[in-house]
């Protein structure tokens, strides 16, 4: 390949004014405005958040009629509902009056909600049910109702929405990814997991994007994690910190944006995903995994554990947490977290979860503080958006599934590749 050159040639539009994608992805780089453009971040609230499959929240936040949990979409406020029948629902959270908030909760249970500028109240369906002083309004109440979400789906009980009545089916756009969210919901012996530890957000000074290309890049994780590494030992010393002949763990382009790092075959034992040598800590585990999967596959499970996989736009199932990628704008966006809790094992399986997730991507954590410093640092450099960044390593020794899915060394950016291709994909629809 020539040499890179430091042009903001190839960022102009195109004749009909559009952003050209084309030009601005390129097999084996990108460049640097697809961080700084308001343009482009304008075109992808439109065209991936509100023109495709986004994730919203899961079924254990919602368990009973009337419970509510509080979201954003883009930049559209809305509520995940738990329906009186039953149904997940979203509404957008916006008043059909004069666009006040209706619900300022971040969860909570209801039986209808009201506008606390003017009272109108809205059922869980979104109905209007009442509107104060009424002989002053005569309109058709029908025509007022908080909007629905014409698409909303599961799988798993991770649940998705979507604006575009026109974006095709959940399982078209998981793909691949439904073997991934097996594997989550295959940590628990009972099948379940549980959204209920809270959420913890970060505001992070750079592009959205940053995050998921971050979380599943396997080349970092020796430099930017290094004082990690060196006061705690953990599974990450075997799965990403020795010499690059020596590293096991893979990364994975699943298709579809969907991208992964692979860790399990560095772990020298069960458990090591827990940050423990083996599994003799929980016993009751051990034993309930075999009597929900047979032997062999438990044992499997427990050496494998769970997946460290971005869903592409905004689900990152890291581990034993959740993350949800918000965008704030062309340099800005929240990191949401919560820890992965599981049915059907001791609390103190869960209380070492939920301490692991507080070492990890709590406020005093170690790897997210040092992930949000390197991810700000990238957005200054790019201030001028006239950079040009490469993706090319490991293009040479990629390995094509015969589903599809392409793997690479832990250090290969195989991941980045899988998530700018389908990118310019969504983009130039």
């Amino acid at each position: 390949m020539a040499a890179i050159p430091d042009s903001l040639s190839a960022a102009q539009p195109r004749a009909d004014g559009a952003v050209n994608y084309d030009e601005l992805i390129q097999q084996d780089r990108i460049h640097g405005s697809l961080y700084t453009s308001e343009a482009v971040y304008r075109d992808e609230l439109q065209k991936i958040f509100y023109g495709g499959w986004v994730y919203v929240g899961h079924e254990s936040e919602i368990p009973e009629p009337g419970q509510f949990v509080r979201r954003t979409i883009g930049e559209e406020p809305v509520l995940l509902v738990r329906t009186r029948d039953g149904r997940p629902t979203v509404l957008k959270n916006r008043c059909a009056h004069r666009a006040n908030l209706v619900c300022m909760e971040d969860r909570g249970s209801a039986r209808s909600f009201t506008c606390p500028y003017h009272g109108w109240v809205y059922g869980l369906d979104g109905k209007l049910l009442d509107v104060p002083y009424p002989n002053g309004f005569t309109r058709d109440r029908n025509q007022y109702g908080l909007p629905v979400l014409p698409l909303v789906d599961s799988y798993r009980g991770f649940i998705f929405a979507s604006f575009n009545p026109d974006a095709g089916s959940l399982r078209d756009h998981l793909g691949n990814a439904t073997r991934v969210i097996d594997r989550t919901i295959a940590m628990s012996p009972t099948g379940e997991i549980k959204l209920t530890a809270g959420w913890v957000k970060h505001k992070f000074q750079a592009n959205w994007k940053m995050l998921p290309e971050n979380d599943t890049d396997g080349y970092h994780v020796n430099f930017v994690h290094a004082s990690f590494a060196r006061v705690i030992r953990s599974q990450y010393d075997a799965a990403a910190m020795t010499a690059e002949q020596e590293l096991k763990s893979r990364t994975i382009d699943w298709g579809n944006g969907h991208t992964e790092i692979d860790f399990a075959p560095a772990y020298p034992g069960e458990l090591a995903w827990l940050g423990l040598p083996d599994a003799s800590r929980y016993p009751d585990y051990v034993q309930a995994m075999e009597q929900a999967y047979g032997h062999e596959r438990a044992h499997q499970l427990l050496h494998d554990g769970p997946p460290h996989t971005v869903i592409f736009p905004n689900l990152f199932l890291a581990e034993m947490n959740i993350v949800i990628f918000e965008p704030r704008g062309p340099n800005e966006c929240v990191q949401w977290h919560t820890p992965l809790l599981l049915g059907g094992v001791s609390d103190a399986v869960n209380d070492r979860i939920m301490r692991q997730s507080e070492g990890a991507l709590g406020p005093s954590a170690f790897l997210l503080a040092d992930d949000g410093v390197i991810s700000e640092r990238q957005q200054i450099a790019l201030r001028s958006g006239q950079a040009w960044l490469d993706l090319s390593r490991g293009e040479q020794r990629e390995i094509v599934e015969a589903d599809g899915s392409r793997i690479g060394h832990v250090t290969d950016e195989t991941t980045n590749r899988g998530f700018w291709h389908h990118y310019r994909k969504v983009m130039t629809r």
